[in-house]
């Protein structure tokens, strides 16, 4: 009797030893696969390394609203020296780029209503554009006529009227053109 449950622990210890031996390799096997073709997470610039430098056009105003181009270009041009590598440059024959684009909209919609007196509570602005950025060494179009849109809300109420929105809409188009300006993935 003995002898059979030292047999049958040898057997479970073996049966046990390899499985843990398999589970071990697998594990290794599966940590070692995709180290050569996983992007994971790098220290190299989201954005094109063959740029430095950015002449920002104004973009044209295909709207009524007057004076949201000057807003969008200069929110942006502002964007691209905080948040990029690149230089804004003021003459476009020093520069390696040339960004522009057109405003094609300018919305305006109620969000909420007052019950009683039926005026608004709070109404969203909403800027939609198409973008053109270009390399002038290459002539290459690193985005070519992308359409951009963003808003921003304000209310009545708290004495914020269109054009503290539609500048609040413009700051947050230009962060989206920037965004745009990242390598794709």
């Amino acid at each position: 009797m003995k002898k059979e449950n030292l047999k049958n622990n040898h057997n479970c210890s073996s049966h046990f030893c390899s499985g843990l031996l398999m589970l071990l390799c697998t594990l290794l096997c599966l940590a070692f696969s995709g180290c050569g073709v996983m992007s994971g997470y790098s220290n190299k610039s989201l954005f094109p390394e063959n740029v430095s430098s950015v002449y920002v056009e104004m973009f044209e105003n295909q709207t009524f609203w007057r004076g949201v181009e000057y807003e969008l270009t200069d929110a942006l041009a502002k964007r691209i020296e905080a948040e990029t590598p690149y230089k804004i440059i003021s003459s476009r024959d020093r520069a390696d780029t040339v960004i522009s684009g057109q405003i094609l909209s300018i919305s305006q919609f109620v969000l909420s209503v007052e019950r009683e007196r039926g005026s608004a509570l709070e109404k969203e602005v909403e800027l939609r554009a198409t973008v053109n950025w270009k390399n002038l060494k290459t002539g290459q179009l690193l985005i070519d006529s992308q359409l951009v849109s963003a808003s921003a809300s304000y209310s009545p109420l708290q004495e914020q009227g269109f054009k503290y929105a539609s500048s609040l809409a413009a700051n947050n188009l230009a962060q989206k053109i920037v965004e745009s300006m990242e390598k794709k993935w």
